[in-house]
């Protein structure tokens, strides 16, 4: 069935109603109290765990399960989208920390339900497993969880690290969130200094004045500056932290390992794609020379890596950017852009610019009956509008896998990525399709080199960074160090390409990953290369590729990553996979230096 498109959309605020109809005591009272009930309910059938439990039995209390992560998943998502909204409200701060409490009480409470099953016998666990066709969704979330039972500790043990992390590490970066999100930055534009948020002044690094550009970063690092020895401490506990669970009590091979296995993704795979991505440097390389030339330099500054290669800067007003990006969503498949225009009809999407709200962009999946939240902040600019496709191919990923479970809707990591990258892909070849002009061509591909770079390159040193880094704090490095290392990266990276500046030694503290979620960068470059990768098929086989591929997407988390790209016919250990990938890289490069 179609959805009624809306006349006309503006940047708005989103309506988290469904979540919580409001936050007043008595509501908050009410939805913690139900909670309590449920979790109450849950344990006091513990005593059916034993060995010997019926599987019917095992069966009926997954259900149960099941509907609890719905109420207490419900009930932290209103928190983490409420504060991301307005970081500065201590209402919103109140409410996440106070469920955050209370979340961390009952995850203890029900810890047992999954270290019981860890703990089986591999015989007790197969004969209690659906089997095979039957609950698929209970069948893999059983099988994943016993893939952690090597690094599962006793109850005792879990329930200290859930507090701890809450009060301790949890705490830690949440106030580097409070940190860096109240953060005002103030730049001279048309002869007025005007104070900015992060996103606004950061849209000026893509701005056609090199002298506004280098504005722009100088004032970033300047700010950040001013706390940077806090932040960077905040940083050194955060892998002290990460090392003395992860490593020590639980026995992971390496910091890295850690995501690795939460990924579900051989190291094998992701070594093989740093690998290859180092071994491509210079393929940037090549096209940062092209850059400079065409911008009239020698060679580029660190500053203007995502310069424009117009003498203008086009803008693009917010309704036409998604009457843009949904066109181009049903131009691929009809439903691909009715699950994207779903969003903006629920009012699920936050693209207003005002102070306090979070910076960037994400997409934020609750449960599968729920379409996803989108945030956005929308500055006109073009890339703003390849975030847009983004976000929303994340969204639309989510609801192509709605039918599944809360338990096992959610794709890993680096697969949590193709359908938002592949998006991306899509609106660019729409853009290039419509345009015949080689300026304007060679405009739009040295941008989809822009982004790319960003995605996968970028991406995959910071992932490089932080494995030094992690290495080098367990070896009580200062924080100094920290910046040599990082700063190694960027020549590495660049080569004679780039020329740069000291102030972007200590730009590592301005990465909200790297403190939030250690080691998720690397899914960036892992989904932007497999797309291309993909691409290149849909390229090859149009229509035809289109029901197979959003199959895929539909799978979610309900199999191992490696079985649905296995589907896909991808290998992701084999170094060849990834220089397949970056053939199409080559390519781009290829034609723009024919242009």
């Amino acid at each position: 069935m179609t959805i009624a498109r809306t006349p006309a959309y503006h940047q708005q605020r989103w309506s988290l109603a469904e979540l919580l109809p409001d936050a007043a005591e008595e509501t908050v009272a009410a939805r913690l109290a139900a909670a309590e009930a449920e979790v109450a309910a849950f344990e006091s059938r513990r005593e059916l765990l034993t060995a010997d439990v019926a599987p019917a039995t095992l069966l009926d209390l997954l259900r149960r399960y099941e509907a609890l992560t719905e109420t207490l998943v419900t009930l932290g998502a209103y928190g983490a989208l409420w504060f991301a909204e307005d970081t500065r409200s201590p209402q919103a701060l109140a409410f996440k920390s106070r469920v955050e409490h209370a979340l961390t009480g009952f995850a203890n409470r029900l810890l047992f339900f999954s270290l019981w099953w860890r703990g089986l016998d591999d015989d007790a666990a197969a004969r209690l497993l659906p089997a095979a066709g039957e609950h698929p969704d209970y069948r893999h979330y059983l099988l994943d969880e016993r893939r952690l039972k090597p690094f599962t500790l006793d109850e005792t043990s879990e329930r200290i690290i859930n507090s701890k992390d809450a009060d301790g590490i949890g705490a830690l970066v949440t106030m580097y969130s409070l940190l860096t999100n109240r953060l005002e930055f103030t730049l001279e534009l048309d002869g007025e200094v005007k104070t900015l948020t992060r996103g606004e002044l950061m849209s000026h690094v893509y701005s056609a004045d090199p002298e506004l550009r280098a504005a722009a970063y100088r004032e970033l690092y300047r700010v950040y500056d001013n706390d940077a020895t806090l932040l960077a401490q905040i940083y050194l506990h955060r892998v002290r932290d990460w090392a003395s669970e992860r490593l020590e009590l639980r026995g992971y091979a390496s910091p890295i390992a850690v995501r690795h296995e939460a990924n579900d993704i051989p190291g094998a795979a992701v070594d093989a794609l740093l690998a290859v991505v180092t071994e491509n440097v210079g393929l940037f390389q090549r096209y940062f020379r092209l850059k400079a030339r065409w911008l009239g330099m020698d060679r580029l500054s660190r500053y203007d890596l995502y310069a424009p290669l117009a003498g203008s800067v086009k803008e693009i007003p917010y309704g036409r950017a998604v009457e843009m990006v949904l066109a181009t969503f049903r131009g691929f498949d009809r439903r691909f852009g009715e699950l994207a225009e779903r969003v903006f009809a629920d009012d699920h999407v936050d693209a207003e610019i005002r102070r306090g709200k979070k910076g960037g962009a994400f997409c934020s999946t609750v449960l599968p009956r729920h379409t996803p939240w989108v945030l956005l902040n929308y500055t006109a600019r073009v890339r703003d509008v390849a975030t847009m496709a983004h976000e929303l191919g994340h969204a639309v990923h989510s609801l192509l896998a709605a039918g599944h479970s809360v338990l096992t809707q959610h794709a890993c990591l680096p697969l949590a990525e193709t359908a938002s990258v592949f998006a991306e892909q899509l609106l660019t070849d729409r853009l290039l399709a419509e345009e015949r002009d080689p300026a304007v061509r060679r405009e739009l591909l040295a941008a989809q080199m822009d982004d790319i770079y960003a995605t996968v390159m970028r991406q995959a040193y910071f992932t490089r960074f932080e494995i030094a880094a992690h290495r080098a704090i367990a070896e009580d490095a200062a924080v100094e160090a920290l910046d040599e290392i990082y700063f190694a990266t960027l020549r590495e990276q660049f080569g004679d390409t780039v020329a740069l500046s000291d102030d972007f030694r200590r730009e590592w503290v301005t990465i909200p990953h790297i403190y939030q979620s250690p080691f998720y960068c690397y899914a960036y470059s892992f989904g932007q290369l497999l797309v291309l990768a993909l691409y290149r098929r849909y390229q090859e086989e149009g229509d035809a590729f289109v029901p197979g591929y959003l199959e895929m997407l539909a799978a979610g988390g309900s199999a191992p990553p490696v079985e649905v790209l296995a589907a896909a016919g991808v290998d992701p250990t084999d170094p060849a996979f990834w220089r397949g990938g970056f053939d199409v890289v080559r390519g781009i490069v290829d034609e723009l230096e024919a242009l």
